[in-house]
């Protein structure tokens, strides 16, 4: 079994905007060819709404119940291939907990994504927090997953920089924080899946611990005020899940080694970029994994979370 947790579906709108010049990759038909040529078993279909960026949350509201729509839509007539999830704004308000809620019960979508960070706003903020505790309700899983460009756009806008590297640092940088500003300290049933190897967090995270063990002789590194959490971030770490989007299979070992291997969850991110989707699973072949650990990257934690 092979399930596929991060492959992305643009809405006709966007799919159709000047941008794309008519050929906008996120398409279902993309999906689809894909998903037969890797010979898949699952593909969870997403949209990152990285459109949004322009958007108030406002305006974003109605661009994301049609999306949530539209994703459920695709379920339903590719049942045995495709599992959908919704999209949302975290800090969004009561009408985004609502159309989540709707889309979650009335159109079974599975999990929800979030973007690491939108027009400045991180999930850690105060005003998430409805968000947490409603996704905690539901028992669904939150896909982290990076905007266009988060911060330090200025320098990361020559040699697709920011999706190299510009988008996997406002991963890091989202999941970093709601580690240290405590939320599994309020929700620590949380199920928080972190695309694209979370954006690093396995090979910085002994950074994190010694700043937070090292109290008073780490002065000078600045404040650690006010104290949210009752351990040091590996263990926090060690709560979340991962899918395996990095296309290198030693840092694919490293989160491994880091979390745990039942902690990955297989991903490609293709579409977007189509030709990548073999790279992606070869790349976990390539990691040494036993036959027991590989299986349950490839699709036995994704099947967990998702409740298939």
């Amino acid at each position: 079994m092979i399930i596929d947790f991060h492959t992305h579906v643009h809405p006709p709108r966007e799919q159709a905007r000047p941008f794309w010049k008519g050929k906008c990759p996120a398409t279902i038909e993309n999906v689809l060819a894909t998903h037969e040529r890797a010979g898949l078993s699952i593909s969870v279909i997403s949209s990152a709404a990285q459109y949004l960026r322009d958007l108030t949350r406002e305006q974003a509201l109605p661009e994301l119940r049609a999306s949530n729509e539209y994703m459920a839509s695709l379920r339903d007539a590719y049942p045995d291939k495709i599992v959908a999830i919704a999209t949302t704004i975290p800090g969004g308000g009561d009408e985004y907990l609502k159309e989540l809620e709707r889309a979650v019960k009335q159109d079974d979508l599975r999990a929800v994504l979030i973007s690491s960070s939108h027009r400045g706003a991180y999930p850690d903020d105060d005003d998430a927090l409805p968000f947490f505790d409603l996704v905690t309700k539901l028992d669904i899983p939150v896909f982290i997953h990076p905007p266009a460009v988060g911060f330090g756009e200025e320098r990361v806008n020559v040699y697709r920089l920011a999706s190299s590297v510009g988008r996997p640092f406002d991963n890091c940088l989202a999941i970093s924080r709601l580690i240290v500003r405590g939320i599994y300290e309020r929700f620590p049933t949380l199920k928080i899946v972190g695309s694209h190897l979370a954006g690093g967090m396995s090979e910085i995270i002994g950074r994190m611990d010694y700043a937070y063990e090292m109290g008073d002789e780490a002065f000078f590194l600045g404040s650690y005020e006010p104290m949210l959490i009752t351990r040091k971030p590996s263990d926090y770490l060690r709560m979340m899940y991962m899918d395996t989007t990095s296309y290198h299979a030693p840092a694919i070992r490293c989160a491994a080694d880091t979390i745990g291997a039942d902690r990955l969850v297989f991903g490609s991110d293709s579409p977007m970029l189509l030709s990548i989707k073999q790279k992606a699973i070869d790349v976990v072949r390539e990691a040494g994994f036993t036959p027991e650990e590989e299986a349950a990257i490839m699709g036995g934690t994704a099947k967990m979370l998702l409740k298939l």
